[in-house]
């Protein structure tokens, strides 16, 4: 039995110490690899942190909501009550949570309230200030991610099916059922430090000051998670109404969980922080470039 195998299909013959040691792999590999539960909220906060130590504040406190919810779902394992995700699917209902939080905090971002449709925009009723719009940008509410972390720790895969229904059922106790969902919240919460850190300097690529990052940071955070948090409650809805779309997989070949297969999980992380994520940093920087250039040239009128 090789690395992996025994990591993704657990032997019998387990000590506690082992179960953890696996657990917390398990957890760095769920965070180092594309998830639809994490990725998508650690840059949006990561990004709008626009520095190092809010980048993986960011990841931090994400990881702390999802490792608490973790180690009552590996309790759950133990008790025999997670058997209601082997019942029902989930995902729809996870996804339109998560998506909904997540566009409440884009709105509360981008126009410092926290319901917030741009009709007015769309039918050109109203006059936007770049400066008056730069102003009210507000930073990323970084507790919010506490909450988002909770709620997504409720999504289901891979390798919450094996510390839930493998690993936990394996304890000697309920007192000790908690500890693998607690090491594998660790794991990932250890990489999405490393990730928050990363996607926070992204902002530091271009030459800007403080102000302009900023503006690009928290602009961009805004955009993606308003937008992305939309995304995420159609594809959430889709699921409900047509719940095979959720079964629809395209493997690549990779035995490795969340990246075996293109899936609809798969597809969300490349929309929101691919797709969405990209495109909102470069409108966001040119809005910046544009906006400084106009105040340049009035200036020196």
């Amino acid at each position: 039995m090789n690395f992996l195998e025994l990591l993704l299909n657990p032997p019998q013959d387990l000590t506690i110490g082992e179960i953890l040691v696996i657990s917390f792999i398990l957890g760095l590999m769920h965070g180092a690899t594309p998830d639809e539960h994490t990725w998508p909220i650690t840059f949006s906060y990561a990004v709008g942190k626009y520095s190092t130590k809010g980048g993986m504040k960011a990841g931090f406190l994400f990881s702390l909501g999802f490792t608490a919810q973790r180690a009552l779902l590996t309790t759950l394992g133990f008790l025999g009550l997670a058997e209601i995700y082997n019942r029902y699917n989930l995902d729809g209902p996870v996804y339109m949570i998560v998506g909904i939080v997540m566009a409440i905090a884009g709105s509360y971002i981008l126009k410092g309230r926290y319901v917030h449709l741009p009709i007015d925009r769309l039918l050109g009723s109203e006059h936007h200030d770049p400066m008056a719009e730069r102003n009210e940008l507000r930073d990323p509410p970084i507790k919010m991610t506490i909450v988002h972390g909770l709620i997504a720790g409720f999504g289901f895969g891979a390798y919450a099916s094996i510390i839930t229904f493998v690993l936990a059922p394996r304890m000697p106790s309920i007192i000790f059922a908690p500890l693998p969902g607690v090491m594998f919240g660790l794991g990932t919460m250890t990489m999405q430090i490393i990730f928050g850190a990363l996607f926070a300097n992204l902002m530091k690529v271009k030459k800007l000051t403080e102000e302009d990052i900023r503006y690009v940071g928290s602009k961009t955070a805004g955009r993606v998670l308003y937008y992305g948090g939309i995304t995420f409650s159609l594809v959430g809805l889709l699921i409900i109404l047509f719940p095979s779309i959720d079964n629809w997989a395209l493997s690549t070949g990779v035995s490795i969980p969340n990246l075996n297969a293109i899936d609809v999980g798969f597809l969300l992380v490349v929309t929101v922080v691919g797709v969405l994520g990209v495109i909102s940093m470069i409108m966001s920087y040119r809005e910046m470039t544009r906006t400084k250039g106009r105040i340049s040239k009035e200036t020196k009128a």
